[in-house]
């Protein structure tokens, strides 16, 4: 099989061959077709999460190589003697965020959030799809797609469902309630999709870029704002009535914090997405005065990504524009997306 792998931290991926993978036991085998390229593998690459401050998280537990990847689509190419319910020949999505099993959060059903994960493309020893062959430990993990496009689908596994669970997070709307998707990416523009899907109306838009505010607006966002123009947030909250109820920051930036603190209203909720880094401050008073909620979110359960699914695959969802490369091309895929070339997702064809 060949794969893209992260052989040093911060340098270009480099071509690794090595013997296709039997699978065992209840293991499924892909070929890969699509693997989309995440924000995430950007973090992953670098060898570091921004803390703020100067400080950083790094990521020293990855062994090398390390194969990237975690938003897949692939064909059956093999199957262990214990895997049922799966055909070769068969396509499939695949849930990359798999959980150990037996700790706590794996017997609630948020293998999402295990603290042992068996993350592809993100934990230590298990090889993501920036490769021709992946493997998926049990067929639960293979999500039907439908008529949804390939490399659509292969985007849903992360930046949909990502998308999907931050606006669960929101809960129920009020009738005059508005949430604004702040950050249009990739990710944002899946935002704004399954806020309609979810809440019956688009959301509003805010970024520093007009290209994807007009992208966001022809996918249906409601209003939209440049949070370049020092006017923008008190205009925000005039045009709301007091602030939104909700902000889904998609960004997950200090100046991307500091602009959903200015919007929210009173009550509301900020939920957090993005991975961008820094650090936040508010006094602590702010809280019960403003009485209102900040909440992070990390992907989605299984749950979650089959309910997500249906949507797709009931045309609920319009499609995010996706550029395709080649796999030789991950290396640039990544340094566009970490220096904000990207509108949309870049999806790779091993």
């Amino acid at each position: 099989m060949r794969s893209q792998a992260i052989m040093e931290f911060g340098k270009p991926l480099q071509a690794v061959e090595a013997p296709t993978p039997v699978p065992n036991g209840t293991e499924v085998l892909l070929k890969v077709e699509y693997s989309g390229v995440c924000h995430s593998d950007v973090h992953l690459h670098d060898g570091y999460f921004d803390l703020g401050g100067g400080n950083k998280l790094p990521l020293s537990n990855l062994k090398f190589p390390h194969t990237l990847g975690h938003e897949i689509e692939g064909e059956v190419a093999a199957l262990g003697p214990d895997a049922k319910g799966v055909s070769l020949g068969q396509h499939y999505a695949a849930y990359p965020w798999i959980g150990c099993g037996d700790c706590p959060a794996c017997k609630r059903g948020e293998e999402n959030l295990c603290a042992r994960p068996r993350q592809l493309g993100c934990s230590p020893g298990c090889p993501g799809g920036y490769a021709s062959h992946v493997m998926i430990p049990h067929p639960r993990y293979l999500l039907d797609f439908g008529k949804t496009r390939p490399e659509l689908a292969a985007a849903y596994m992360c930046s949909g469902l990502t998308a999907f669970g931050a606006m669960k997070k929101v809960g129920k709307l009020g009738p005059d309630d508005q949430v604004v998707v702040l950050g249009c990416g990739g990710v944002g523009m899946m935002g704004v999709q399954f806020a309609k899907a979810l809440f019956g109306k688009g959301p509003i838009a805010a970024d520093i870029d007009e290209g994807r505010l007009e992208a966001a607006k022809k996918a249906g966002a409601s209003a939209t704002y440049n949070t370049k123009d020092p006017a923008a947030a008190k205009q925000l909250m005039a045009d709301t009535g007091g602030g939104a109820y909700a902000v889904v920051d998609f960004v997950g930036s200090e100046a991307t914090f500091a602009f959903a603190s200015k919007i929210v209203r009173k009550g509301g909720r900020i939920v957090i997405v993005g991975l961008f880094g820094g650090a936040m401050s508010m006094p602590i008073p702010m809280f019960p005065l403003k009485v209102i909620s900040i909440a992070g979110t990390y992907v989605g359960t299984l749950t979650e990504a089959q309910e997500m699914m249906a949507l797709v695959r009931d045309g609920k969802i319009d499609p995010i524009p996706v550029q395709m490369r080649p796999l030789d091309q991950a290396s640039q895929a990544l340094d566009d997306l970490r220096g904000g070339r990207i509108t949309g997702r870049v999806v790779l064809t091993p």
